[in-house]
């Protein structure tokens, strides 16, 4: 019987974990169209464009709509972990999930809230090589303007 009760147990905890909200890349699973950007609240629905920033220390998921986005929201914020913070990207292309640090971006894209830097997997993507950018820059030009 004690065994039994172990088994079933078992079972249930398999069944509540399969439930979380995070997929097995460590990413939040977006709902599209109704999650919504942490800063600007506007809802997330571009999949080429869309921003998770996780806090290492806490593992606290954020989402945002556009890069441009989360940028001010470090600073607005004062946020002292973000260079601790691991942070993904779609990819402009593909809709992939990318490592936004590694990433190449450029400048001019059509993005949800106009700072029009979008994120590519691969620096050949981009088609005008004199536009390549790298997530330092990207963040480095949003700060300023915001200025």
């Amino acid at each position: 019987m004690i065994y039994f009760k172990f088994f079933v147990i078992g079972i249930l905890v398999f069944m509540f974990s399969a439930c979380e909200k995070e997929s097995v890349s460590g990413l939040a699973k977006v709902h599209w169209d109704r999650d919504m950007c942490t800063r600007c609240v506007m809802v997330v629905s571009d999949r080429k464009n869309t921003v998770q920033v996780a806090n290492s220390l806490t593992g606290k998921k954020y989402m945002f709509d556009d890069i441009g986005c989360m940028t001010l929201w470090f600073s607005e914020e004062n946020i002292n972990w973000k260079d601790k913070a691991v942070v993904w990207i779609t990819d402009v292309d593909s809709g992939e999930w990318i490592n936004a640090r590694k990433a190449f971006y450029n400048p001019g894209n059509i993005t949800p809230m106009s700072f029009g830097f979008s994120a590519h997997k691969v620096k050949s993507s981009i088609k005008d090589a004199n536009e390549v950018l790298s997530y330092d820059e990207v963040l480095k030009i949003i700060t300023e303007n915001a200025r």
